[in-house]
């Protein structure tokens, strides 16, 4: 049966955990060829350094053939709603993009975040759904409103840290930002570090930087079958006590969704949520982690960053070989 990989929540932790069982066995032997005559065609809407890198690469690696395209730029634009006469800008409708590449590639990988325009419309992921609708080969999600190959990596990492997670104390902290960004690491760490049995905090600077209701009710429930906690906090200190792992990440608030002006000045008001050695002294000894790219001194400290307990590089190093591991299971 034909699968894609669009959000981790499609997927039972068993089966998580088999991809990256996999992961590692790809890690110690890199080369294998697991992709031989097979080929992903890989859609950049947005820029990427270690998505378009790793992926390419650990396609190669496979024996497996990458071709790249950014639609609008070396590849015409496409259009997403339906039943609509297409007078605009867009040269052709995703069906047809969709169907065609399926016709010559064995799997679809998409890159597309959200507009910041409209939330309502932003949260349904159309781009990739409409993918997924049109394709007859597998779709994989590069990031969109979700990050699942960026959250297996970094569980890839924590379990090469610590192996069992059950139970530990983690923290998914906001940090500052000057711009207001996507959400999608955040809702991703979420699922992930809830669907693992860890007792997940949430940190953010006020009820209007909540994540979508949609990850916070899939984070309580995941929570809820794994035995674990999840809860929201406002306090700094309070969160950051006794962790064991703080992973960070800047969004905008979905109050001021779509608003850039206003969402960069609430955010200017919380300068402080960077994280520093004063924070991670409060933790119970907590490794560090963060997506990558990442502003030093303004999301976190150059001694934060150059600390032993930062795994961000080792995180990144992870997404060739999960990324490996998916594509070699769903091909």
């Amino acid at each position: 049966m034909m699968r894609n990989f669009i959000t981790t929540q499609d997927w039972s932790r068993s089966e998580l955990q088999d991809i990256l069982d996999h992961a590692s066995s790809l890690k110690a032997k890199p080369f294998q060829p697991l992709l031989q005559n097979k080929s992903v065609a890989m859609l950049f809407f947005n820029p990427s350094l270690r998505t378009k890198t790793s992926f390419e690469v650990g396609i190669s690696e496979l024996s497996g053939t990458a071709v790249i395209l950014q639609p609008g730029k070396d590849a015409w634009s496409i259009e997403f709603k339906d039943k609509l006469v297409m007078d605009g800008e867009a040269e052709e409708h995703v069906k047809e993009v969709a169907e065609v590449l399926s016709s010559y590639c064995d799997c679809i990988a998409i890159r597309a975040f959200p507009k910041f325009i409209d939330w309502e419309l932003d949260r349904t992921d159309h781009v990739i759904k409409s993918f997924a609708k049109y394709s007859s080969v597998p779709v994989v999600n590069m990031e969109t409103i979700e990050h699942p190959c960026q959250e297996l990596a970094h569980l890839l990492t924590l379990q090469e840290h610590f192996g069992s997670l059950e139970g530990k104390e983690y923290l998914l902290t906001w940090t500052y930002h000057p711009k207001p960004l996507n959400t999608a690491v955040a809702n991703s760490s979420l699922l992930i570090a809830s669907k693992f049995g860890m007792n997940v905090t949430l940190l953010c600077p006020s009820e209007s930087y909540h994540l979508d209701k949609r990850y916070l009710d899939a984070a309580n429930e995941n929570c809820s079958n794994e035995s674990a906690s999840f809860n929201i906090s406002y306090d700094v200190a309070e969160a950051y006590s006794g962790k064991e792992i703080v992973y960070a990440k800047s969004w905008g608030s979905l109050e001021n969704y779509g608003d850039a002006d206003e969402q960069s000045k609430q955010n200017n008001q919380y300068k402080n949520f960077i994280v520093d050695e004063q924070k991670m002294e409060l933790t119970n000894s907590a490794v560090f982690s963060h997506c990558l790219p990442l502003r030093r001194n303004v999301k976190a400290t150059d001694g934060v960053m150059d600390s032993d307990y930062c795994l961000a590089v080792a995180e990144a190093a992870n997404r060739k070989h999960v990324q490996k591991s998916i594509l070699s299971k769903i091909l």
